[in-house]
């Protein structure tokens, strides 16, 4: 596409909502850098009785919203995980 050509309003939206998504996943990285580590260890299975993963000892919950939970719950999470250890004897 040339450069000399005016842009649509079509184009104009491409650009803006590439340019938001981008912005949205810039953000993503860097609260997930901000944060405490995952504490995934790729032992990846539910136990059916506890509710908990075999490897880290979260809930599929926390599994799952971990990558958008603000460094604070994540602390709060990785201190519940030594109870639930002792507790469920895995």
């Amino acid at each position: 596409m040339a450069e000399d050509q005016p842009k649509t309003p079509l184009r104009d939206f491409a650009a803006e909502r590439m340019a938001e998504r981008q912005r949205r996943r810039a953000e993503r990285r860097m609260m997930l850098a901000s944060g405490p580590a995952s504490p995934c260890v790729s032992v990846c299975q539910m136990d059916p009785m506890t509710g908990y993963c075999v490897g880290c000892l979260r809930t599929i919950d926390e599994i799952r919203d971990w990558i958008i939970s603000t460094p604070d719950e994540r602390n709060k999470i990785l201190a519940q995980l030594p109870g639930r250890k002792e507790r469920s004897g895995l």
